[in-house]
């Protein structure tokens, strides 16, 4: 069967406009559709469909803000600490020289009248201040000294032993007490001292209770047996040790005396 020119042009035409109502039909179904699901949700016959339709968000929403939040819970930014710095002083003569003829004069000023002897401090308890239990600082067993102190010098040592753990806390550096190793001095410890010490000052600050000496070649290390610190060098703690006397000196509160051969700063009152 041969099917001439008009015929197939005809034909043609009809089947392009067929095609095109059907898709101008679809493409308005398809926007309306839209449409209604921007303006609100969609009408159902079910209710259960409905409800299901409408939880779906939500519990999208809860479990991803539930994975974030696990995430975060996973990763947590944890700062590193900042400790300061140990900087000690530059020379510890030069930082430390105040002579016994120096620190005499806070001594007479601060002190008692010189202690005859044991019996005669136990009598004098309302001018001196036991200071051998302390947090801050340890006590050896003293021989040559007894651990008592005017309440002015009292006050000054539990400072020092303080602002040490303080500095040692902020440097990041394990805590350690300082050693008092020499405090009030009898008149009948000055005389057996200078029997084998002849460098021992018969007039020395000692005897008014308004010095002592702490040592800088030893310390008490602070710990548990469930929590053991590490070691520390002497030198490192001398050199925060150091850092406190100066602070204190420059303020007013001290006079500090670097020792070399007692391996001690021999300290008096202000």
């Amino acid at each position: 069967m041969s099917i001439n020119k008009t015929t197939y042009l005809h034909t043609f035409a009809a089947v392009t406009v067929l095609l095109a109502l059907v898709r101008c039909a679809y493409h308005s179904n398809f926007f309306d559709k839209q449409h209604s699901h921007s303006q609100g949700p969609v009408a159902c016959a079910d209710t259960s469909q409905c409800q299901e339709l409408t939880n779906t968000q939500p519990i999208q929403s809860q479990t991803q803000q539930s994975g974030l939040s696990h995430t975060m819970k996973l990763e947590p930014q944890v700062a590193e600490p900042k400790y300061h710095r140990i900087l000690s002083v530059p020379s510890y003569k030069t930082a430390f020289p105040d002579s016994n003829n120096v620190q005499m004069l806070s001594a007479q000023r601060y002190g008692v009248t010189p202690v005859a002897n044991r019996g005669d401090a136990e009598r004098r308890k309302a001018e001196l201040v036991y200071v051998a239990a302390n947090p801050f600082f340890h006590v050896d067993p003293l021989r040559e000294s007894i651990p008592y102190l005017v309440p002015r010098a009292s006050v000054l040592l539990q400072d020092i032993g303080r602002a040490f753990y303080d500095s040692l806390y902020v440097k990041g550096v394990p805590l350690h007490q300082v050693i008092v190793t020499s405090v009030l001095r009898t008149e009948e410890d000055v005389v057996r001292l200078r029997r084998h010490n002849s460098n021992a000052s018969e007039n020395s600050c000692h005897r008014y209770g308004t010095t002592f000496d702490v040592c800088y070649n030893r310390y008490v290390t602070v710990q548990t047996q469930s929590q053991p610190r590490r070691q520390v060098r002497n030198d490192t703690l001398k050199w925060v040790l150091s850092e406190v006397l100066r602070d204190m000196r420059q303020a007013g509160r001290c006079h500090v005396k670097y020792e070399v051969k007692q391996g001690c700063f021999h300290i008096t009152v202000r």
